[in-house]
């Protein structure tokens, strides 16, 4: 499939399910956090066929530190690996890569990692991924309010954690769930939503295919007719 001229270019995705799928092999359940991130990667080099231009992934909420404290510290230590192992091989690949999320509570060396990271691929401009790591919607406006002197939309946007970031056009999530679950609650007013049953380690290149041509199917009004 190549590109749309009318698909999306900016995407963003709920990726859930790495744990129910974990759990349906009998894994534990930091092997599902694994096959996902393999799956981030993988569907991020196919985003960029398919001419989209920023990919935004759900990878930690704030609410996810009420999890196992195993699986936290399972998580943590393998964001760590990950970044160290794949920024050079994405700075290569002309990817730039933004975190976007609080700080507090992340330890000191996964943030120089991301920091690393971020200053490493920061003049690339092949395709942007966007993390939302230790993030949640509310928070960010919280965030954002507590900032803002006053002005329109487009001032107080100034103050969210990537002013850059574009609104996703569309929003994928994956598990049979139908929720946005406290996920780019400022950005997502206008976008177009596509529920998909796969658990995320299992969304291939051709769910993600039939995703934006759903998008590319239907018609955006904006409030108009």
């Amino acid at each position: 499939m190549t590109a749309p001229e009318d698909g999306p270019r900016y995407v963003a995705i709920i990726t859930d399910g790495n744990g129910r799928w974990a759990q349906a092999r009998g894994l534990p359940v930091i092997e599902g956090h694994r096959a996902g991130a393999d799956a981030v990667k993988a569907r991020l080099r196919d985003a960029v066929d398919l001419g989209v231009r920023e990919l935004t992934v759900y990878s930690f909420s704030t609410e996810n530190w009420s999890r196992s404290r195993e699986e936290v510290e399972g998580l943590m230590a393998m964001f760590a690996e990950r970044i160290d192992a794949e920024t050079p091989e994405m700075d290569e690949e002309g990817v730039r890569i933004r975190f976007i999320g609080r700080r507090e509570g992340v330890g000191p060396e996964l943030l120089e990692r991301m920091d690393w990271a971020q200053r490493t691929t920061g003049e690339n401009r092949r395709i942007t991924l966007y993390v939302a790591f230790n993030y949640g919607g509310r928070a960010e406006i919280l965030d954002a309010a507590r900032n803002f002197p006053g002005g329109d939309e487009d001032d107080f946007r100034q103050r969210l954690y990537a002013p850059d970031m574009h609104d996703p056009d569309l929003i994928i999530r994956t598990s049979g769930e139908q929720r946005l679950s406290n996920y780019l609650m400022w950005q997502s007013a206008y976008s177009e939503l596509v529920f998909r049953d796969e658990l995320w380690p299992d969304f291939d290149r051709a769910a993600f295919e039939a995703s934006l041509a759903e998008y590319a199917a239907r018609r955006r009004r904006f409030g108009g007719r």
